[in-house]
């Protein structure tokens, strides 16, 4: 089972701002935003790991400009790209 990308912010979800964000089936490279579900990211094919964290400093850059909240991720990413 996928887990969660980010936390839920206090009175939130975190999959509906990034969708109210327009960021949905957002895709850079081969990772894209779930069309299901906008707190998960899913491979379309041939995701890297960079891709995957291209996404999520978008996703997170993109609820901050919109709501002024800050989504925290729910997953530590760690080694060189």
């Amino acid at each position: 089972m996928p887990a969660l990308l980010w936390k839920n912010p206090e009175g939130g979800y975190a999959g509906r701002l990034i969708d109210a964000a327009g960021l949905k089936e957002k895709a850079i490279g081969g990772a894209m935003i779930s069309p299901k579900h906008a707190n998960f990211i899913v491979n379309t094919g041939k995701s890297s790991a960079s891709d995957i964290v291209a996404l999520m400093d978008l996703a997170i850059f993109k609820v901050k400009e919109v709501f002024n909240i800050q989504l925290i991720s729910e997953i530590k990413v760690v080694g060189k790209e």
